[in-house]
């Protein structure tokens, strides 16, 4: 299953979406997410699950089912959206609250045992290369922290520019990696 979290408006949402298999369970903005309040209890009282109650509860458990996820996001200062940021927030119950070594260094002992890949697509203008290098940084370490191979970062200055199954044409992609 492919995981596609977007941050589009309506119209470009609709485009998006599809070009994705009928497999793709689609996150998107609805206006109803309320934000991670920080009291593990995804870790403690329902572990595995957000305690807050709404669509994004299982955010955790739809990471660790997925065997791809692909993130479109507006770039913001190198980062993620605000909603997508909420969302991956809404995500820790992916890892345990007990921490490994990994790679060299101390992250949270992973709650499932299948790695998916990492895609990511940001948009907007005049993205410095200050950001992109921000957001490759940030991209490295939220793929080593979920254990999961990051299959490719990619730069654009429009949604317009995003087609089949999120795939940005490489004449109109401003950065890849």
């Amino acid at each position: 299953m492919i995981l596609l979290i977007h941050d589009l408006g309506a119209e470009e949402a609709k485009r998006l979406e599809s070009t994705y298999a009928t497999e793709t369970v689609v996150v998107s903005d609805d206006g109803t997410i309320r934000h991670c309040v920080g009291c593990f209890g995804c870790w403690t009282k329902d572990p595995g699950s957000c305690v807050i109650k709404d669509k994004y509860s299982d955010m955790g458990a739809l990471l660790g089912a997925c065997t791809q996820l692909h993130i479109v996001s507006r770039c913001v200062y190198g980062g993620f959206s605000p909603f997508v940021k909420n969302v991956l927030d809404r995500s820790i119950s992916y890892v345990h609250p007990d921490l490994r070594m990994r790679e060299g260094q101390t992250h949270h002992r992973l709650r499932y045992d299948r790695p998916f890949r990492i895609s990511v697509w940001f948009y907007g203008e005049g993205i410095t290369e200050n950001e992109r290098e921000t957001a490759l940084r940030l991209l490295k370490a939220n793929s080593i922290n979920m254990g999961c191979p990051l299959d490719g970062v990619r730069f654009v200055e429009s949604t317009v520019n995003l087609n089949g199954e999120g795939v940005v044409s490489d004449q109109n992609c401003i950065a890849q990696w």
